[in-house]
């Protein structure tokens, strides 16, 4: 399907941020073309008077003036939120890089979550910076799974960015995210990466809005077996899954002595914050 990409005039990248764990957040596109399945971002459809489907549209945002450093001293800032920063189209713009080498020297606490292997491209830039950490989101070792829920970087890629990230002196996150029940396994993915990743975050695969059904026809066509399991879940919301998951992941994670996070049930992290 053909990309549609345009240029937008905005005043400020930067923006306030409405996640716990920052205080800014910087989104230098709009759309993305990895077009993930269970995107939670296709929201942005609502503000962006865009009609064409999730994945099939980027706006470069375009601004005049320089990032202002001076706000983010001292604060934590995200990049992104609703886009991934290296997603294909950075590979000729390079707003990404740009936003990088102006925060050069600046006393921020970064984070950059992506699943693209164009990361490698900025390393140079990275190892500059004084706090910054690499989340690269991986949920799977199966590669025609990861092929039918999203257009960005193999898994092997991914592995192979956290690990060259890591040699270089780079904070590195695996971000375990969506975790499908019953096809994620969490304890492969640990015991492949573990020696190259600094920490580990799990999040549960939360389903609403326009992706929640296209996702449990998905499941429903090509993991029957599961079927029951994902009805009792997402239908009929029963938590017992996750709580058993959380419990499990705790378990083994210290087992295997790695630092972990597990950001299950989301109404209950928004209350605490």
């Amino acid at each position: 399907m053909e990309m549609l990409i345009k240029s937008v005039e905005v005043r400020d990248l930067v923006s306030k941020s409405n996640l716990p764990a920052s205080d800014f957040v910087i989104n230098p596109y709009v759309g993305c073309p990895h077009g993930c399945k269970y995107c939670y971002a296709c929201f942005m459809k609502r503000f962006t008077n865009h009609e064409e489907q999730w994945g099939t549209f980027v706006d470069i945002k375009r601004c005049a003036k320089p990032i202002d450093t001076k706000k983010l001293e001292g604060k934590s800032v995200f990049l992104s939120s609703v886009t991934d920063c290296y997603n294909p189209v950075e590979e000729a713009q390079k707003l990404t890089r740009s936003i990088l080498q102006q925060l050069v020297g600046v006393d921020v606490e970064l984070s950059i979550s992506t699943k693209s292997k164009l990361i490698l491209r900025d390393i140079d830039v990275l190892k500059q910076l004084k706090n910054v950490t690499v989340c690269m989101s991986i949920n799977t070792l199966d590669e025609k799974f990861r092929a039918d829920m999203d257009n960005a970087s193999s898994i092997e890629e991914r592995l192979n960015a956290l690990r060259t990230l890591h040699e270089n002196g780079i904070k590195t996150v695996l971000f375990m995210s969506p975790m499908f029940p019953e096809i994620t396994d969490f304890k492969a993915l640990v015991l492949r990466a573990k020696d190259f990743v600094d920490e580990f975050w799990f999040e549960n695969l939360n389903l609403r809005g326009s992706y929640k059904f296209p996702i449990l026809n998905y499941i429903k066509r090509n993991y029957r077996a599961l079927w029951r399991l994902y009805y009792q879940i997402y239908i009929k919301q029963d938590k017992t899954y996750w709580r058993d998951l959380a419990k499990q992941i705790d378990d083994f994670c210290k087992q295997e002595k790695v630092k972990f996070e597990i950001f299950f049930f989301h109404e209950q992290l928004r209350k605490n914050n």
